[in-house]
C-alpha cells in the first residue's frame, strides 16, 4: 500500500508504512496533513516537506527500504533515551508519555548540556544525583537529607508569601546546585504540547547539570495551579535524588491511597507528618487553609491527611469529590502573551540563560550560534541584548 504526494499535478507514491514509520514517530503524527494522507487524500508535496522540516527529518528519507528507516528509528530512540534511565515513570495515572510529544525539548536540552560541560569549566560533580538512591533510612530521614541538600527548610517554603513565591524560592535554591529548571512557554520551546499529551515533566540525566522540564501548564487548556507545579517540581528533585530519570506523568487529584516512596518522600518533604498529625481537619475550609500554609493543592493536604489517619476514608473520598467538582466549574483566566525574552528566559531557566551568556561572552559561542541554540530563533540577534537585560 501507499500513500500519495502531489507535485505540480502529478503524483508521487510512497511506501505507506515507511510514511507511517516516520511520521508516526514525530511530533507531527496528529497533523492533519498526516492524517488527510493516511485515509488515502493526495498530501501537496510542499505541505509534505514542511512536515518533514517541523519533524526534523530529511524528506529523502521517505524514499529509503523500511530495513534502512526502521534503523534510523531505532537510532533516533537511543540517542533521546540517552538522557532517561527509564522510558516513563508514572504516578496514580495509568497514561505514559509518548517520547515523540517531547522530543524536541529533549533534544535542546540535551544540547545544552553538552555546550555546557565542553565550556563551563565551573561545574563540579552533581552533589544531588543519586543522594538517595542506595538509602536505608527512613522517609523523614532522607527527606531531611535532601533538604539539607538544596539548603532549604520546610519552614522557608511556608514562610514564601503565596505558592508562586514557594516555587521561585525551590528553582533558585535547584539552580544554585546545579540542577538546572526549564518551565514550559507557549510558542517559545522547541515544540508545543499536544493537547492529548499527559505530562508532568522530566528529568534528563547528567552527572553535573541534570535538568528538570516543568510542564507548567501554561501551554495548553490544563493550567496547572502553583500549589501543584511545586509538589511536581519536587517530585522531579526527589527523582533526581534517587537517580531516576525520565518523563513524568502524575495524577494529582486521585483517591488511590497506594504511593511509592518517590511520592512518600515528597509529602514529606512539603508535608512533614509531624505538623500535619498535630492538625484537625473537620471541614473542606481547613484542608484549604492547610494548602494554603504548605503551598500545595487542597487534594494534596486530603490525600496526606488521609495516608497519616487524620481523616477516615469516607471523610477523604467527600473531600475529593467536592474538590474535584469545583475546580471543574473554576473560571479559567486567560494569561496574558509574555515578551519574548521573558518567554526564553523561563524555558531556559536563568541560570542556564547567565551560563550561555557567558558562553557568548567568551567567545564559545558566536551570535548566529547563541541565537540558534539559547534563543531557538525566536527573537532577533539585535534582541540579544534585551535578553540579557532580561536575565539580569
Amino acid at each position: 500500500m501507499t500513500v500519495v504526494l502531489t507535485l505540480k499535478g502529478t503524483p508521487v507514491t510512497l511506501e505507506r508504512k515507511v510514511f507511517v514509520a516516520l511520521f508516526k514517530n514525530s511530533v507531527v503524527s496528529e497533523r492533519a496533513g498526516v492524517n488527510h494522507a493516511l485515509k488515502g487524500r493526495p498530501l501537496p508535496f510542499n505541505e509534505f516537506l514542511q512536515l518533514a522540516r517541523q519533524a526534523e527529518i530529511p524528506y529523502p528519507l521517505f524514499f529509503a527500504p523500511l530495513s534502512v528507516v526502521e534503523a534510523q528509528i531505532k537510532l533516533k530512540t537511543k540517542k533521546l533515551m540517552s538522557g532517561f534511565t527509564k522510558a516513563s515513570f508514572s504516578m496514580h495515572s495509568r497514561h505514559r508519555v509518548e517520547l515523540c510529544d517531547v522530543e524536541l525539548i529533549v533534544k535542546d536540552l540535551l544540547r545544552k548540556q553538552e555546550l555546557l560541560r565542553v565550556n563551563d569549566a565551573s561545574l563540579v560533580k552533581n552533589p544531588i544525583v543519586g543522594l538517595l538512591r542506595n538509602s536505608r533510612g527512613t522517609v523523614q530521614d532522607d527527606a531531611n537529607r535532601l533538604m539539607d541538600a538544596i539548603s532549604l527548610t520546610g519552614a522557608d517554603i511556608r514562610a514564601a508569601k503565596n505558592k508562586e513565591a514557594a516555587l521561585e524560592l525551590l528553582i533558585v535554591r535547584l539552580e544554585a546546585k546545579q540542577i538546572f529548571v526549564s518551565r514550559s512557554a507557549k510558542d517559545h520551546m522547541p515544540q508545543g504540547m499536544p493537547r492529548h499529551a499527559k505530562f508532568s515533566g522530566m528529568t534528563i540525566k547528567d552527572k553535573k547539570v541534570p535538568f528538570i522540564f516543568l510542564a507548567t501548564g501554561d501551554e495548553g487548556e490544563h493550567l496547572e495551579p502553583a500549589g501543584r507545579k511545586l509538589f511536581t517540581l519536587v517530585l522531579l528533585t526527589v527523582l533526581i535524588a534517587r537517580e531516576t530519570f525520565a518523563p513524568v506523568n502524575y495524577n494529582g487529584h486521585t483517591k488511590d491511597e497506594t504511593s511509592p516512596l518517590e511520592y512518600q518522600l515528597t509529602a514529606e518533604l512539603l508535608m512533614p507528618a509531624g505538623i500535619v498529625q498535630a492538625m484537625r481537619f473537620p471541614d473542606l475550609q481547613a484542608v484549604k487553609d492547610a494548602a494554603d500554609e504548605f503551598k500545595v493543592t487542597p487534594s494534596a493536604i486530603a490525600m496526606r491527611a488521609r495516608r497519616l489517619g487524620c481523616i477516615t476514608r469516607e471523610v477523604f473520598e467527600n473531600y475529593m469529590d467536592a474538590l474535584k467538582a469545583e475546580y471543574g466549574l473554576r473560571t479559567k483566566s486567560q494569561a496574558r502573551s509574555p515578551r519574548a525574552v521573558n518567554a526564553l528566559k523561563k524555558y531556559n531557566g536563568l541560570e542556564c540563560s547567565r551560563r550561555m551568556l557567558a558562553m557568548l561572552d567568551a567567545g564559545q559561542l558566536n551570535r548566529t550560534e547563541f541565537r540558534r541554540i539559547a534563543l531557538l530563533n525566536k527573537i532577533s540577534s539585535s534582541q540579544i541584548d534585551e535578553f540579557r537585560a532580561a536575565v539580569g
